[in-house]
């Protein structure tokens, strides 16, 4: 999976989590709970999301690193890469 492929489906499954924000105006560095409006269930719910739709284990400790669209991209690019 490329990082266009992968910036879809995180996307896409975003939109699921918050179906209101205007995913086409996120800054892919800033974080999305400084622009969309997710609590910490939403996040949570996004990294299971994630999970299951990729088929790769998220570790809670690693969950900051994809708290931006960025940050999304590359942990699941290296974690997919790995086949992990």
């Amino acid at each position: 999976m490329n990082d266009t492929e992968i910036r879809d489906t995180v996307l896409e499954v975003l939109q699921t989590i918050a179906p209101e924000a205007d995913l086409g105006a996120l800054e892919p560095v800033t974080s999305f709970r400084d622009q969309i409006d997710i609590d910490s269930m939403d996040f949570l719910n996004f990294m299971i999301a994630l999970e299951k739709r990729l088929d790769v284990r998220i570790r809670e400790v690693d969950y900051p690193k994809l708290s931006s669209l960025d940050g999304c991209v590359a942990y699941l690019g290296n974690r997919l890469s790995a086949g992990t």
